[in-house]
């Protein structure tokens, strides 16, 4: 049997790798990673927003390959239902697919003003208005989502919502945006998960920079 893959990008950059690789991880997954190098043509269009590559993410499971991350998720929970990517929930997965859904198709002024970069730390950065209305837009799904359901993750227990938002904490963390308590509370929980570690330690390794992404505007 052919193993199990997952081709992603560079861990420094690539959100939605990191959205891919952790969904996998919480499905307790056996997987290989094929790194795309970032300097390959696609992978960069896809790193620096400028084309939605189906090369990063892309899981190959038995022979089925998948990509999407959406995709990647509600596959994953179909062959590991007990890791719970979706809640049980009729009334729940109904809601944890539409923010879901509104990170995979929206934000995109946040996309462009605040891009994904794990190594570094900005707290003066400025942040364009745009990208500020995206930002309280999310700060709204999070605490909506920990109010109803108790959290400490956004469906209480951790779910595919929260590997979708994951790099939005780090972008939160680089760019030094301000959370109150229970928000902060929230993305130190998505910090500090053991695949998280695991994979700003993969991302702190790279030694690859891409220049548009290392410019303080």
């Amino acid at each position: 049997m052919s193993p199990t893959t997952l081709s992603i990008s560079s861990k420094n950059y690539s959100s939605w790798s990191l959205r891919g690789w952790l969904m996998a991880k919480l499905a307790k997954i056996r997987f290989e990673e094929v790194v795309v190098a970032p300097d390959d043509a696609d992978a960069r269009a896809e790193i620096l927003l400028l084309s939605p590559s189906i090369l990063v993410p892309c899981l190959t499971y038995k022979g089925i390959r998948v990509w999407d991350t959406l995709a990647i998720g509600e596959f994953l929970n179909e062959v590991a239902p007990k890791a719970g990517l979706l809640p049980k929930d009729q009334a729940m997965r109904a809601h944890c697919r539409s923010i879901c859904g509104e990170m995979h198709s929206g934000f995109v002024s946040l996309r462009q003003a605040l891009p994904m970069n794990i190594k570094a730390e900005l707290n003066h950065f400025k942040i364009w208005s745009k990208a500020e209305g995206d930002i309280e837009r999310i700060k709204a799904i999070w605490r909506e989502c920990l109010q109803a359901y108790g959290g400490p993750f956004l469906f209480g227990k951790v779910t595919m919502a929260d590997a979708m938002y994951a790099p939005v904490v780090s972008r939160f963390r680089t760019y030094g945006v301000k959370l109150d308590d229970d928000l902060q509370a929230y993305a130190d929980h998505i910090w500090d998960l053991p695949a998280m570690i695991e994979w700003r330690e993969g991302a702190l390794a790279e030694k690859e920079e891409i220049e548009e992404l290392e410019v303080e505007f």
